[in-house]
């Protein structure tokens, strides 16, 4: 655990305390933004992960949404390898195209350049993520929000929301003011 902390600063990461009463002021490419206090911080639950949150479900969702932060000082890969790999967890809706059920745009997170990628259709649920035998659990009518940017030294930062679509849908205006409030 005590490594997890050390990481956390080495790439410049801080929350608030897990504190109930204020919301958590995220640190990112020393950029700092406060997350919406409905969004309920969690200890991350894996050393890959800097942070995480859980969005409570919109009314007709099964679970709440997921935040999660990861960092790679690296980087894991090119824009376009990395969007592949999220595609690749979605099975597309029945009889839409790629193009009505993925959309990618140039965005920023605070000043800085990032890529943003929406994706609704089934997500093919697996764990671990990346083992090639693990059992897939279909996960219908679900969403995710992903945004990758550089910092200044070529680290990359993934920030993923994924949960039900009505779900997603709740947060995606609190998720777009959170990027854009980074200073």
């Amino acid at each position: 655990m005590r490594h997890l902390f050390v990481l956390a600063a080495a790439v410049g990461i801080t929350t608030a305390a897990f504190a109930e009463d204020k919301p958590a002021v995220v640190e990112l490419a020393g950029m700092k933004s406060a997350a919406p206090a409905e969004w309920k911080e969690e200890k991350p639950s894996n050393e890959m992960r800097l942070t995480q949150f859980k969005l409570p479900k919109a009314e007709g969702d099964k679970d709440d949404a997921e935040l999660v932060v990861f960092y790679f000082k690296m980087g894991s890969g090119s824009i376009e390898q990395n969007l592949k790999r999220q595609e690749a967890k979605f099975e597309l809706p029945e009889g839409k195209k790629k193009e009505d059920a993925i959309k990618v745009e140039k965005s920023k997170v605070g000043g800085l350049e990032a890529t943003y990628q929406d994706i609704t259709g089934t997500f093919l649920s697996k764990f671990p993520p990346f083992a090639p035998n693990a059992k897939i659990v279909k996960k219908e009518e679900h969403r995710q929000i992903y945004v990758l940017f550089e910092d200044k030294d070529g680290g990359q930062y993934y920030i993923t929301v994924l949960g039900g679509a009505k779900t997603v849908e709740k947060h995606k205006k609190s998720f777009d003011a959170f990027l854009k409030n980074f200073k």
